[in-house]
């Protein structure tokens, strides 16, 4: 089922179109940037970043794949009601998330629902990293009995006995859907990652005027509105924020205590990245497993070497800022309705909250009014109401076809 990516108009963005960075003060529109601080930008791009063909899955980047995983992550016969597909839960048209507060599936989830967007440049999947791939993690909430409540016996029934997902699946993996249930599943999974590796986000204001700064192009810079820039000042100055929010995706992906609690109600807890590493090491489709294209197992370095540590507990995975504004509610709880509450709350932290055997990177940032609303500017203009999926356009093999009649 073909779809398209709607653009949501959540809020008007404060800053214009053409971007760029003053380097220099002078002109009405440009701020002074030091050595510093231009360098700690640039750091945050180029984007959109380059592909990148990802070796634990053959189909990665394979047409056919994208095309069936397409189609199997808007059916809802992977559910076990039939009811409930991945697209139940991760909407293209409010940006890959469902707008709750926690999930929502065959019941209500512990977490908030994560946005798809730009999630082939992820290291960990899910809140507490507890799948290593992206394949891996498309298969767990299909046989969660608090989602989609399948099971790999469900799943290989579904593909055999349709001629087209049959077809195409041998088409992709070459052969017909085997009789182990478990490799049906897995190739399931690998046919929704080469979809959801396509799931991009578009540029923003804030890569036009990053790009402005690399080229040293004044006029274009002097497009970026002042509020954004003070913002930026913010987030790479007196609020730290690169220090966990780096790169071109703004995140480190990795896991941190932000001082939001872990109980998910009285008498019952989270246990974030810590539960996470133990279900990792445990899980039989992680990186070290038969499961992993790459007889190099390249990528399964750090999944060999992590182990649960006590200052994980309560830790959960640092988020890309990108299209944020779209992305609410936030916290991997969904406690915070809005990003200004997002600020309060860092603005506001209490330590006291935070781990005793974490890393104490967080500080209260004490910002004043005016800063709060610079770094929301800033904030809003690493997001964009457009992205450049469109669904794919491709059209059934003739062979799958002629084998469906």
């Amino acid at each position: 089922m073909r779809r398209r990516l709607l653009a949501r108009i959540a809020a008007a963005l404060t800053v214009t179109t053409g971007l760029g960075i003053a380097i220099e003060a002078g002109g009405d529109s440009l701020l002074p940037f030091t050595e510093e601080e231009t360098t700690a930008i640039l750091r945050h791009g180029p984007w959109p970043q380059p592909w990148s063909h990802d070796p634990s899955n053959r189909a990665s980047g394979n047409a056919e794949a994208i095309f069936l995983g397409e189609r199997l992550f808007f059916d809802p016969r992977l559910s076990v009601n039939g009811k409930l597909s991945c697209g139940t839960c991760h909407e293209p048209e409010r940006n890959w998330i469902d707008g709750e507060k926690r999930g929502l599936g065959l019941a209500r989830v512990d977490r908030n629902t994560p946005s798809l967007l730009d999630v082939r440049l992820h290291r960990w999947f899910g809140h507490d990293g507890a799948a290593d791939s992206l394949w891996s993690q498309s298969m767990r909430p299909i046989v969660d009995a608090r989602e989609m409540g399948a099971s790999a016996a469900h799943v290989a029934k579904l593909v055999r006995g349709d001629a087209r997902l049959a077809c195409r699946y041998e088409n992709i993996f070459g052969e017909a859907p085997p009789a182990d249930d478990d490799a049906v599943l897995v190739g399931v999974g690998k046919a929704l990652a080469a979809f959801q590796e396509t799931i991009i986000s578009g540029r923003t204001p804030f890569d036009r005027f990053r790009d402005a700064l690399a080229r040293g192009d004044r006029q274009e810079a002097a497009q970026y509105s002042q509020p954004a820039q003070r913002g930026l000042k913010i987030f790479i100055g007196k609020g730290a924020c690169n220090t966990c929010h780096f790169g071109p995706n703004f995140t480190n992906n990795e896991f941190a205590d932000t001082g939001i609690s872990y109980f998910i109600e009285p008498g019952r807890v989270d246990a974030g990245r810590h539960g996470g590493i133990q279900k990792l090491n445990t899980s039989p489709y992680n990186l070290l497993s038969r499961w992993n294209d790459d007889p190099a197992r390249s990528t399964a370095t750090s999944t060999r070497h992590v182990e649960p540590e006590q200052r994980n507990f309560g830790e959960f995975k640092v988020p890309t800022l990108r299209n944020a504004v779209l992305n609410a509610p936030y916290m991997h709880d969904g406690s915070f309705a809005t990003l200004r509450e997002v600020i309060r709350h860092y603005s506001e932290l209490n330590e006291e909250r935070l781990h005793a055997d974490g890393q104490k990177i967080l500080k209260p940032l004490r910002l004043t009014p005016d800063e709060s609303n610079d770094l929301l500017v800033f904030l809003e203009s690493v997001s964009t109401f457009t992205s450049p999926w469109r669904g794919n356009s491709g059209t059934d093999d003739p062979h799958c076809e002629v084998r469906k009649k």
